[in-house]
Order: structure tokens, then sequence, then C-alpha cells
């Protein structure tokens, strides 16, 4: 099937070359990743991933953690299996 329909979407910067940056490392392209979502969503009649609202102990880990506090850094597998008592 040609493609032949556009899509025009306004969207922060940041994001668009983050997400940009990762696509390349995939070795995909914007075009393809859109393509992936999109029959993602058809096939799975819904979106690909769920979307819930986080609560409020996941929310305060997700602020440490982009903050860099409280954060347990390993030097490999072993390490961490190590630091938990595994």
């Amino acid at each position: 099937m040609s493609k032949t329909a556009t899509i025009r979407a306004r969207i922060e910067p940041d994001l668009k070359n983050n997400a940009e940056h990762l696509f390349h490392k995939l070795g995909i392209s914007a075009t393809q990743a859109i393509t992936m979502f999109y029959r993602q969503a058809t096939l799975r009649k819904g979106l690909p991933f769920d979307v819930v609202i986080p609560n409020e102990t996941t929310r305060k880990t997700f602020e440490s953690a982009d903050s860099g506090r409280d954060l347990i850094v390993c030097k490999d597998a072993d390490d961490m299996f190590k630091k938990l008592g595994i």
C-alpha cells in the first residue's frame, strides 16, 4: 500500500529530538515509528500501552530518580543482585 496520507503534529522540540535520537539508535525513522504505533493501535483496538496515572509512591520515585536522589548504582548484574541480597 502506498503512503499517501500526511500527519501533522506539534510537539516539544526536546521530546522530538530525544525520540528521534532513540529511533536512530534502533535503526528506524520517525515515519517507521509512527507507522508501528498506528499498526499496533489498530491491531489492539486501542493504545499499544497502558495509560495510567501513577500513584503517590510511583510519582515520588519518578521525581527522585529524575533528580538523581536515592539512586543505587551497580557495576554490573552481579553487583545488583548482591546489593539486593539475592
